[in-house]
Parts: structure tokens; sequence; C-alpha cells
């Protein structure tokens, strides 16, 4: 499992649909489905040295119970970029994995990235999850500070974990997920979603 993190958006998107989890400062996060199959593979491709196939994508909708993709459409359809964010979580009992967060290089530095996480800690939240967990490049410095901003803590290191280049991954957890509360005493993901 891995979790692949690079920036963020911020950008109206008028389009409503019964897909839709929430419209979180104006980018419409909704649940991804075997029809973004090709859409998420090309984002992928976009932002990884070693993306995920449309297979491993395929499997993650389809075959995995616990397995839920957030997605941000773009809002104009014409355009090349058709996603330019996703983040994929398994909800297994009391534990919220993250397993890929990626944002289209256009898109990043915009607050996509946070406003993803925060939707999935909402929805983890929701379903009973207790504690967030998640793995990250050691030389990720910009997507640790972010998991930081949540109050994930490091608590482990794994050698040699990712390719292409060979890097060690940071293991990193958020516990309790109820009660991670940033300065200013609301938690990034109560911020988010306006609680």
């Amino acid at each position: 499992m891995t979790m692949k993190s690079n920036s963020e958006p911020i950008e109206e998107n008028a389009e409503v649909n019964s897909m839709t989890v929430h419209d979180s400062n104006h980018w419409n996060i909704r649940m991804a489905t075997l029809e973004n199959l090709d859409v998420l593979a090309a984002l992928e491709v976009a932002c990884f040295s070693v993306p995920w196939s449309k297979k491993s994508f395929e499997a993650e909708l389809k075959g995995n119970q616990f397995s839920q993709i957030l997605m941000i459409p773009h809002s104009e359809y014409g355009l090349e970029v058709q996603a330019i964010g996703y983040i994929c979580v398994w909800m297994v009992f009391e534990e919220i994995r993250f397993l890929n967060l990626a944002i289209h290089p256009e898109f990043r530095r915009r607050g996509l990235a946070t406003q993803l996480i925060g939707e999935a800690i909402r929805l983890g939240r929701e379903e009973g999850c207790c504690r967030g967990m998640l793995e990250v490049r050691e030389s990720n410095h910009a997507a640790k500070n972010l998991y930081e901003s949540f109050n994930f803590q490091a608590y482990a290191t794994r050698k040699s974990y990712y390719t292409n280049p060979t890097e060690d991954a940071i293991l990193m957890i958020l516990e309790p997920l109820a009660r991670h509360i940033q300065k200013g005493g609301m938690s990034q993901a109560d911020q988010l979603v306006g609680r």
C-alpha cells in the first residue's frame, strides 16, 4: 500500500449530481465509478513515475469492498485534463488506510489535496473509523507537511519500500481520528466541511 501525494487546487464547479460526496470550497468531490477508469489512469500517469494501472483502479472500484475512491472531475469535460485529483482509501473496520493521492501537475498548490484528505477523514468518521494510516516517501517533504497539518505522526520507517527511485517509506498514523485538532481549535476536516 502506498500513499502518493503531490499538492492542491480551487475553482468553481457548478455540476452537481447524485454521485457528489461534498462540494468543498467550490470543488465537486464525488465517488469514482468504473466509468472513470480511463481518466483516473490518465491522471495517475501524469503524476507518478510508477503509476497504478487501469486494472489496479478496476480492482479497487469493483473487487475491493473496503475501497473508496474520491475524485475531483474537471468542470469542463472538453478539456484534455478530465480528472484533476483523486484519493483512494480503504475503510477496514476501525481504520482508514490512505493508499493513493494524486493531483494533476497543472492544479497543484491550490488546496485540492487538503480537501480530498479532509473529505476522506469525514467519511471515515461517519463509518466509525478511529484511526488513519499511510505511507509517504521519505523525500516528499510537502506531503509530510500536509499530513502533519492533519496531526498525522511518523511512527516507523519501511526500508526501500518505494521504487523508481528506491526510497524508504515513512509510516504515519492519525489517532484518534475524531479528535485531530489543529492550532486554532478546529480540526482540518471540520474546517473543510464547515463544522
